[in-house]
């Protein structure tokens, strides 16, 4: 029975919105990550079955099938296919569940998963400069509402667990020290590959370190933000998710041409789930698709070494806390999307490259990832460490 596991990952580092990969275009930020992933494998392009791309907003520049539009601007020959996924936030886990179950099912035997969004130059809400509703008229009717909000989303969360606004500032105080840390001690250099970048005076420079991480901040200068979506609500800008640019990649195969090919396996897909939620409040999804992995996965919270959970929002993190009972130390030991940024479509590849290497770098045998996704669902990932 064959296997898929991850032999190399990488990511770029992350970018403020308006910041160092503002003139980076996507395509381009893609081509990037793929070459650095292939690279570091020592793999020949020729070789890749697929690559198979997260993107959120697909219009504009990240239009037209961004995947194979990455493929080609990276060089690789035209014989390399490519495809783009959206699941929304989840959209690059998504397509890393689809890379691992095509080679565990022989279709693929080298392939690449990973994903892209330049939120600078494709701002949320791209999709819908055209006009109309993205929902139709019976989505409108069935839930009474002219669309869905993940703030107030967000929001209801926060009431529905009696959620307070000092511990989402803490949760996300505590993610800009853990990236602060991480950083620091260079835990994020192997999983880097550093993008050339144009600054706005058109000079090229070299951008490798994540950009988003307050290390200045505090409870206090937390506390002084304003609700962002409700006058008595408690999520601000400061316990949300930064609108950042960013892409990640992961090259994915069998252990046994692993073997073949010299490649080194880092880590194992062991269990996957995917899990659906009102559309309305959208955001718990992580809690059933952690339950539903696990019980697949046969294996209970405490033989986890290690969770990322994506921060969306500060208490999505607190609610998933509560319900899954899962130690908050282990849960984004090297910070989150509040600290680090989430580029939409880039984001479930970021978050698996950093899993994966937390997970060598500290002999972890089990780690589990799960994400909240646009429209109420959720993706579930366990890894188990190939020793």
């Amino acid at each position: 029975m064959r296997d898929a596991v991850i032999v190399e990952a990488v990511r770029t580092p992350l970018g403020k919105r308006r910041g160092a990969l503002r003139n980076v275009h996507p395509v381009d930020l893609s081509a990037q990550v793929l070459k650095a992933l292939v690279a570091r494998a020592g793999v020949q392009p020729a070789r890749i079955d697929d690559v198979i791309w997260g993107c959120v907003m697909q219009v504009s520049e990240q239009a037209g099938n961004i995947g194979r539009n990455a493929v080609l601007a990276a060089g690789w020959p035209e014989s390399v296919p490519a495809t783009t996924v959206d699941r929304q936030c989840g959209s690059s886990q998504q397509s890393a569940h689809f890379a691992a179950a095509g080679v565990m099912a022989g279709q693929y035997d080298l392939v690449i998963a990973g994903g892209v969004e330049s939120m600078t130059r494709v701002p949320m809400g791209s999709a819908r400069g055209t006009g109309g509703s993205p929902w139709g008229e019976w989505v409108r009717e069935r839930y009474g509402v002219d669309g869905f909000n993940q703030g107030i989303g967000a929001e209801m969360v926060a009431k529905r667990w009696n959620i307070s606004r000092e511990q989402v500032d803490q949760i996300s105080l505590d993610s800009h020290r853990r990236a602060a840390e991480a950083t620091d001690a260079g835990r994020f250099k192997k999983q880097i590959a550093p993008v050339q970048a144009l600054d706005n005076e058109g000079n090229l420079t070299v951008f490798e370190v994540d950009e988003g991480i307050r290390r200045e901040t505090s409870m206090e200068k937390m506390a002084g933000l304003k609700p962002a979506f409700q006058d008595d609500g408690v999520v601000t800008a400061g316990n949300s998710s930064q609108i950042s640019d960013g892409a990640a990649a992961m090259l994915i195969t069998t252990s046994e041409i692993a073997e073949q090919l010299g490649l080194t396996p880092l880590a194992r897909f062991h269990s996957f789930s995917l899990a659906g939620v009102d559309p309305v409040s959208m955001l718990t999804g992580p809690i059933p698709a952690t339950r539903k992995v696990l019980e697949k996965a046969g294996l209970k919270v405490d033989d986890i070494g290690a969770f990322e959970v994506n921060e969306a929002f500060a208490p999505i993190i607190d609610a998933w806390l509560t319900e899954i009972g899962a130690p908050w130390e282990k849960v984004n030991p090297n910070g989150g999307a509040i600290a680090l940024g989430h580029p939409l479509g880039g984001s479930g590849a970021r978050l698996m490259t950093t899993l994966v290497h937390h997970m060598v770098d500290n002999g972890i045998q089990y780690g589990l990832q799960t994400m909240c996704e646009g429209g109420g669902m959720a993706n579930g990932t366990i890894l188990e460490l190939v020793r």
